[in-house]
């Protein structure tokens, strides 16, 4: 599994909440008024409806502060008379890594009932009044929300050095320090929504029938079948991230010494600052196809003078809000976390530094050479920051500098089997 895939990996369980509402499926639903005598006055009213509500909403303030510090050092000979002088100090490293995966919204919710409708108003007697109200609706509304302030601060030092070796007599005078390392790696990764809705459940068949019914009679279906979807989904992400580091090694001081030679050695000074920023993702695919496949209309056979109706009315209304950052006071359900700050902020302090050594006022054997040597000082910083992506229906956008399609139009489940290694 790449890096990538274990930050969204573990991302997604990270705080990940499944919804799968199962819609109530009719399995076969006849309506039938049929065989009523002469006069009669028949009515048959049938409401099909299907309300879901889903919310999902997580909020999270991080505050790491890290003072982190390695030193080793400080050491002192001095004044001292006959043989050698020696001073080595070892490695000062320093290792931060702060990691912060919050967030994460996945919903998979059916809108529509499913199964087969029969209505029939057949073989009544003349004069007779029938009617067949039915009404069909279902209506979804998903709310995800996810609202993240996160800051960071480190301080990472590490330091070798700072020795004296003054006012010796006899002998050679040797400093030697070790490396200073400082690596901070700090990751944030927050704000991801994922909704399905639609799916399975959807489709099946729909007959209406006024057959066979006699003179003067007067019949009516009425149908109404309608969905509405309603999806909001919205990210608020404010990360501040502050890193102050610094290596450094060097700062002896060799002075004031009478024979041997003198010799001032420091090792090297790396400083590597990682900052990766991954926030404000969402996705959503709306199938929700609760118009029916299969819809048979007929009005066939009845008798003379006879009044014959049938009313359908077939909606659906889809309405999906998206946003991150958004400024103001968003539509729907878009909360006021809407109209609070929302940024990356990285501020990094990086600093190396080996040198500043002194071999001064010292008195050696007439060929000998006071020598320093300092080491490398080298300084990285990489940061990196990607987000604010919204992808609705079967779409695919590749995340930055990255080598690979990122889609999010496939099945969620199938990402996460991805990402977990169990299928390709």
């Amino acid at each position: 599994m790449t890096n990538l895939q274990k930050k969204i990996a573990t991302f997604i369980a990270s705080g990940a909440l499944l919804v799968n509402t199962a819609l109530p499926v009719l399995a076969g639903t006849t309506i039938e008024i049929s065989g009523n005598g002469t006069d009669s006055d028949n009515d048959a009213t049938i409401s099909f409806g299907q309300s879901t509500t889903v919310v999902q909403s997580n909020t999270a303030d991080v505050y790491n502060q890290v003072d982190a510090e390695a030193d080793t050092g400080d050491n002192s000979a001095n004044d001292n008379t006959g043989g050698e002088v020696s001073v080595e100090t070892g490695d000062a490293d320093v290792d931060v890594k702060v990691s912060n995966t919050l967030n994460s919204n996945t919903a998979e919710v059916g809108c529509c009932a499913s199964g087969d409708v029969d209505v029939l108003i057949s073989g009544n007697g003349s004069d007779s009044d029938n009617t067949v109200d039915l009404e069909m609706g279902s209506e979804t509304e998903v709310y995800q929300q996810n609202y993240a302030d996160v800051t960071n601060k480190v301080e990472a030092e590490a330091e070798t050095g700072e020795n004296e070796a003054e006012d010796n007599t006899g002998g050679s005078v040797s400093i030697t320090t070790g490396d200073a390392k400082v690596g901070v790696d700090l990751s944030t990764t927050a704000n991801a929504n994922s909704a399905t809705v639609g799916g399975e459940g959807a489709g099946g068949s729909l007959s209406a029938w006024i057959t066979g019914n006699g003179t003067e009679s007067d019949n009516d279906i009425n149908l109404g079948l309608g969905s509405l979807v309603l999806l909001v989904q919205e990210n608020v992400a404010d990360v501040f991230n502050k890193v102050e580091a610094e290596a450094e090694t060097g700062e002896n001081d060799a002075d004031d010494n009478t024979g041997g030679d003198v010799d001032i050695e420091t090792g090297d000074a790396d400083v590597d600052v990682e900052v990766d920023n991954m926030v404000n993702f969402n996705w959503a695919d709306l199938d929700c196809g609760c118009l029916l496949e299969d819809l048979w209309v007929k009005i066939g056979g009845n008798g003379s003078d006879s009044d014959n109706t049938i009313d359908a009315e077939l909606g659906q209304e889809t309405l999906a809000f998206q946003g991150n950052c958004a400024e103001g006071e968003g539509p729907w359900g878009l909360t006021e976390n809407h109209g609070q700050e929302c940024e990356l902020e990285n501020k990094i302090d990086a600093e190396a530094e080996t040198g500043e050594n002194e071999a001064e006022d010292n008195t050696g054997q007439p060929d000998g050479d006071p020598g320093i040597t300092s080491g490398d000082a080298g300084t990285e910083v990489d940061i990196e920051n990607s987000g604010n992506v919204n992808v609705l229906g079967d779409g695919s956008f590749e995340l930055p500098e990255l080598d690979f399609e990122f889609d999010f139009g496939a099945n969620w489940f199938l990402l996460w089997g991805w990402l977990s290694g169990f299928s390709s």
